[in-house]
């Protein structure tokens, strides 16, 4: 657990950077920015590459997999409804009756939408860590934090048509994203790359280096609002599902160095990627803003906080929707997967970066990216007592096996 509490520790230092950095470096931060997302996404694909040769589904059974979808997608659906509905009905002020406004409805389902996703290389990261990589909580985690973050990849379409419009950009993503579903289930472990560190670090700054060019690309032609920005997390995990790999060879304790050491620049940079809150005049920001939801009434900072801790439960509470299904397994497993889904990080920065890009600020950005940072501060301890849960439930099993 050691390494799991380190972990966290490093998403603190991060996030406390993000806050000290954009102030210290002036005008040559963006320049800093660019490199640590790209290392940020560099790191991303190597860790997803892995979940990806890790992924084992049995395709004879595949219509057991829609059950697991439709849990994912309502653990990832119902914290984002109720985050959106709360900023509309209890954060916003009564009086100004912003509800009758589908601008403001639009605007609100995007910006909450970072409630969505589990953070999957987060999760597979710290769970791994602590030492449940064998139990049935770390393999059905597995899918589901797969299943949720695409999901979360997939809605950002239709609700990116809604902000700006029906453009070919988004239904060229959305084929990309088919095509890479219908290349993992067909060719699922079948091509014998090489995955040893080199070669997978290779491969995840080769997707870099493709992806982010083709954003460039789209950009120039078409301008920033133009841009074809296909997220790294699913062609990463899928390269890795392709990939031919051994299962019963154990990784050499150089190969797993690399790794922890790549895992532990990914939490800092995480952390790192937050938007910078402190020491911005908010008042100014929104006069200059063309979004709906930037010109709410700035709150004092204690009901912020208030508004802080109550998103970041409601946005839990929603994440034990797969407690309500798995019923042949043991409640603590079922609270176990629960728990561990609590994990936010990656794809939910990437929603916040998009609806500031949509102009969004104010009160409501605040409270989502603070929000996020409360729950990058418990993950620790969400992995924690997840972990509690699973080993007892796995403890109980080996002794029930033994007695037989």
């Amino acid at each position: 657990m050691r390494k799991v509490y380190f972990f966290s520790l490093l998403l603190v230092i991060g996030l406390i950077l993000s806050q000290i950095v954009p102030h210290l470096l002036g005008d040559n931060f963006e320049a800093f920015k660019s490199v640590t997302d790209s290392l940020l996404y560099i790191s991303l694909a190597f860790i997803m590459i892995n979940v990806g040769r890790e992924f084992e589904i049995n395709k004879n059974q595949w219509r057991s997999y829609t059950v697991d979808y439709l849990v994912a997608m309502g653990a990832a659906a119902i914290p984002w409804i109720l985050v959106a509905l709360y900023y509309i009905f209890a954060v916003a002020p009564p009086e100004l009756q912003i509800w009758k406004n589908i601008d403001v409805w639009k605007e609100t389902f995007l910006l909450s939408r970072y409630a969505a996703p589990t953070s999957a290389g987060i999760l597979f990261t710290m769970l791994a860590a602590a030492g449940l990589s064998y139990t049935w909580v770390y393999k059905k985690v597995q899918v589901l934090a797969i299943f949720d973050d695409l999901d979360t990849i997939l809605l950002m379409i239709p609700l990116q048509i809604l902000m700006i419009g029906m453009r070919w950009q988004m239904f060229v993503i959305l084929a990309v994203a088919v095509l890479l579903i219908w290349l993992g289930w067909k060719k699922m472990n079948s091509y014998g790359f090489r995955h040893d560190w080199k070669a997978i670090l290779f491969f995840s700054v080769l997707l870099f280096v493709v992806f982010h060019g083709i954003y460039l690309i789209s950009t120039h032609f078409y301008g920033k609002d133009g841009g074809i920005h296909i997220e790294i997390l699913l062609p990463a995990f899928i390269l890795g599902v392709i990939m031919k790999t051994d299962h019963s060879v154990k990784p050499d304790k150089t190969e797993l160095r690399i790794a922890d050491a790549i895992s532990y620049l990914f939490m800092v940079l995480v952390g790192l990627s937050m938007p910078l809150f402190l020491g911005i005049d908010f008042v100014e920001v929104a006069e200059n803003s063309s979004s709906h939801i930037s010109h709410l009434p700035m709150l004092p900072w204690g009901t912020i906080a208030l508004h802080v801790f109550i998103v970041t439960i409601i946005s839990n509470l929603g994440k034990l929707f797969p407690l309500a299904f798995y019923r042949d397994r043991k409640l603590g497993e079922r609270l176990a997967v629960s728990i561990g889904m609590f994990t936010r990080g990656e794809v939910g920065a990437g929603v916040l970066f998009i609806a500031i890009g949509y102009q969004m600020s104010g009160v409501l950005l605040i409270i989502s990216v603070l929000a996020m940072c409360l729950n990058l501060l418990f993950t620790g301890f969400f992995i924690g007592y997840a972990k509690k849960l699973a080993m007892k439930s796995a403890q109980v099993e080996l002794a029930g096996e033994a007695e037989w």
